[in-house]
């Protein structure tokens, strides 16, 4: 042990701003400035820590960041320091106005991924309980709003399966869409170990990223080309009887119209589509389905795509055909860009549903809401964030919008 030189004022706990893991770390503090960061000794990071967690936390003095609030009274004009009453009351009596004008689906309000549960919360109570409207969005849904709405419909939940504890006991492990040692270290690390200690590594990926050197089996597919690949690997385990006859039997539904959308996908007509070789599809989806706990790892490689949908939902349905989900160390696991993303969605930060992913559009829902709120909801789902950008300057488009802790 190594005695500290400076003794800290203080030490706070908190999450690294970062990625997904959200790992916890400790900030050492003196005469109100951050000069160490340790990582803490319990989930999900056990005392592991990148780079970026470790020294990328600069911003925090950087002598850009704000100090007041500032305010432009008119356009074109120089923004000015002002109180925080000035400012609030500046800025209610501007969105009041607009709601007047021209109805509450003329403010948009944009939550972040980089804030609180709570203040996710808040924000879309703002929208919808204050304001009336589920115009409410964040980045997700430049990101990962296809794997929300797959996971969501097909398991009722869109949060990963396991924790990052249960990559020690997985022994098949699929990455796809993921630079994961790059863009979410602390489980490229996990994973890497994983392997070393025996797991089978499966890398689907264009590209030969840092995972790929510690695979067993990259498949080097071309961009596009996911779901075909994905849709092959589960036509082939029924077609050729290793899939999980009893689990689907007891747990899935809709197996036949499944089957119908992907007859055509056979290991030849992937290999033609994605450049793979059919025998390395074919020892992809064994070793998949023959693993006693497989996991699969994906990221916004394939989920940025007019298909992200289509993507996220072929890995699911491999999942479910394989019976690699509800046991230690198997399941479905997409990971995050930043440090909330995951309770954004859940807090309801989504123009479609309310908190816990209820569905705005279902009448029963609505009316639990609007008995919680004492205020009544609207019937429609709000904009989409790329949609509410497109309106704005068109007739009955957005004129007003509250951005929270986001550079959209």
């Amino acid at each position: 042990m190594i005695p500290l030189r400076i003794q800290p004022d203080r030490v706070v706990p908190t999450v690294c701003p970062y990625c997904g893991v959200g790992c916890r770390v400790d900030l050492y503090v003196k005469d109100a400035r951050v000069y160490r960061v340790m990582a803490r000794e319990e989930p999900p990071n056990h005392g592991a820590l990148c780079v970026k967690g470790r020294f990328g936390l600069g911003f925090l003095h950087h002598p850009d960041r704000l100090k007041t609030p500032l305010i432009r009274r008119r356009k074109g004009a120089e923004l000015e320091p002002v109180s925080w009453e000035e400012a609030l009351d500046f800025a209610a009596d501007r969105l009041a106005r607009i709601a007047a004008e021209s109805g509450p689906d003329a403010l948009y309000f944009v939550s972040s991924a980089k804030a609180t549960n709570e203040e996710n919360y808040l924000m879309q109570k703002l929208a919808r309980a204050a304001v009336g409207t589920h115009n409410v969005d964040h980045c997700a849904r430049l990101c990962h709003s296809s794997s929300t709405a797959a996971l969501s419909r097909s398991l009722g939940s869109a949060a990963m399966s396991n924790t990052l504890e249960e990559i020690g006991l997985s022994d098949v492990i699929l990455v796809t869409g993921s630079n994961t040692t790059e863009t979410h270290p602390v489980v490229g690390a996990r994973i890497k170990k994983a392997a070393r200690n025996g797991a089978f590594l499966i890398v689907a990926d264009p590209r030969r990223i840092g995972l790929a050197e510690s695979a067993q089996l990259w498949l080097r597919l071309r961009p596009g080309s996911d779901a075909v690949l994905f849709g092959a690997m589960a036509r082939y385990l029924v077609e050729s009887g290793r899939y999980d006859r009893g689990f689907v039997e007891r747990r899935v539904e809709g197996f036949e119209a499944w089957w119908e959308s992907v007859r055509d996908y056979t290991l030849e007509f992937a290999e033609e589509a994605s450049g793979v070789p059919a025998e390395r599809i074919r020892e992809a989806a064994e070793r998949y389905a023959g693993a006693r706990a497989a996991a699969i790892y994906w990221a916004m490689g394939i989920t940025q795509h007019s298909h992200g949908t289509d993507n996220a939902q072929a890995l699911i349905n491999l999942a479910l055909l394989a019976g690699q989900l509800g046991k230690p160390g198997a399941g479905l696991n997409p990971l995050r860009g930043q440090n909330n993303v995951q309770g954004a969605g859940d807090l309801g930060a989504l123009p479609n549903v309310y908190p816990g992913y209820q569905p705005v559009a279902d009448r029963q829902v609505r009316k639990r809401w609007k008995a919680l709120w004492h205020t009544p909801q609207p019937e429609t789902p709000g904009r989409t964030m790329t949609e509410a950008f497109e309106s704005i300057g068109a007739k009955g488009g957005v004129r007003g919008i509250y951005l929270m802790g986001e550079d959209p």
